[in-house]
């Protein structure tokens, strides 16, 4: 009897405990309050509670650190890591190329530079920096890119010519000693100066049989007090690739009327010299020989890059459509000889020639019986 009662007590002993432990009660806790029904439903809700605020901060981890591959507009600096920072998703706000799909092609640069009044000595420092970040994006030297600047005004001023400087650093410490001029807007002077005598070869520009681009980048905050569109057209016609950038007051018509074509791909606006930095990332797709339909396309045979844009191409039997990117199949009218028609037209002709001839036997005899008809009378 003593034996059942001590196997009872040890029975109630164990399934108490067991019953604390799995309603949050540990026996080394020595205050612990005695677990009951409302106890348990509390501490599973703690439980539940708990993992649902685990499950939103792991989410919000997770946002947080998507967020982090957002690359800040512009590109600050001459650092790989400073460059390395435009992700892809970056560059969907700013406009960038992934700097590893980007492969400096050789180029002749002439940068129009706007130095006149309306550019305070704190914002021709935002263009030189400008300037010293797009040249960072170029491979420099004699058989890669070579740059000219043409400081202009009332006057036109060239700092230095495509021969010049074949050093990256040498070239930025050129760039930093630029001092601006004075009044006045004289961009057509700029750039037919640019014409006459930035790209010619004598001031280092290479022959045309090199195929070397010729780009002109002309940087302005107001509007020319002289006439652009006709010294721009004859820029164009003698191969210069022009880009009209525009900043706070810049004329819009002056820009488009300076530009290359397609004028979205050549035209480019800023509010203002505190944000002018944001064209790094957009001159570095531009200038680069980045292949723009790796980016994706909607060309539904093919797509031919070209610079920062690109054109959609038909297979052959296809024309390209109305929209550009869609192509039709080409219908043409096939003449077939059939050599069976032709010998059925000579046998035609034949049996008609011969029913003819039969005819006019036939007629002459009944001519003839006339006659003797009518000699009998």
């Amino acid at each position: 009897m003593w034996g059942c009662l001590i196997y009872f007590f040890v029975l109630v002993f164990l399934g108490v405990e067991g019953t604390y432990r799995l309603y949050g009660y540990h026996p080394h806790q020595m205050h612990a309050d005695r677990p009951y029904p409302r106890a348990y439903r509390q501490n599973l809700l703690h439980n539940v509670q708990a993992q649902q605020a685990t499950r939103v901060a792991q989410q919000g981890t997770r946002g947080a650190q998507q967020g982090t591959r957002v690359a800040q507009p512009g590109i600050r600096g001459t650092t790989q890591q400073n460059t390395r920072a435009t992700t892809q998703q970056g560059n969907e706000i700013n406009g960038g190329a992934p700097k590893e799909m980007c492969k400096s092609r050789p180029l002749d640069l002439v940068f129009l530079i706007d130095s006149s009044r309306s550019v305070r000595p704190a914002e021709f420092e935002k263009v030189k920096v400008l300037l010293s970040d797009v040249v960072d994006e170029l491979e420099i030297g004699a058989d890669a890119s070579r740059v000219a600047v043409v400081n202009y005004a009332s006057t036109v001023k060239i700092e230095f010519l495509l021969n010049k400087y074949f050093n990256k650093g040498e070239m930025k410490q050129a760039l930093s000693r630029i001092d601006p001029l004075a009044t006045g807007t004289m961009t057509g002077l700029a750039i037919k100066t640019a014409m006459d005598e930035a790209f010619t070869e004598d001031s280092g520009a290479r022959p045309v049989s090199k195929n070397i681009a010729k780009v002109c980048i002309i940087l302005t905050d107001g509007r020319p007090q002289d006439q652009v569109e006709e010294v721009s057209a004859s820029a164009r016609g003698f191969g210069i690739e022009i880009y009209a950038v525009g900043v706070d007051r810049a004329d819009m018509a002056s820009l488009r009327l300076m530009a290359s074509q397609p004028l979205e791909d050549h035209v480019f606006y800023v509010e203002s010299f505190g944000v002018i930095e944001k064209l790094t990332s957009k001159f570095r797709e531009t200038l680069c020989g980045l292949d723009r339909c790796a980016l994706g396309h909607d060309c539904q045979h093919i797509c031919i890059s070209s610079n920062a844009s690109y054109t959609c191409k038909c297979r052959d039997g296809y024309t390209l459509n109305a929209d550009k990117k869609t192509c039709s199949q080409e219908v043409r009218a096939e003449v077939t000889e059939n050599a069976c028609m032709c010998e059925a037209q000579i046998a035609f002709q034949k049996k008609m020639q011969v029913t003819i001839q039969d005819l006019t036997n036939k007629l002459a005899d009944v001519t003839r019986q006339l006659q003797e008809v009518q000699g009998m009378r």
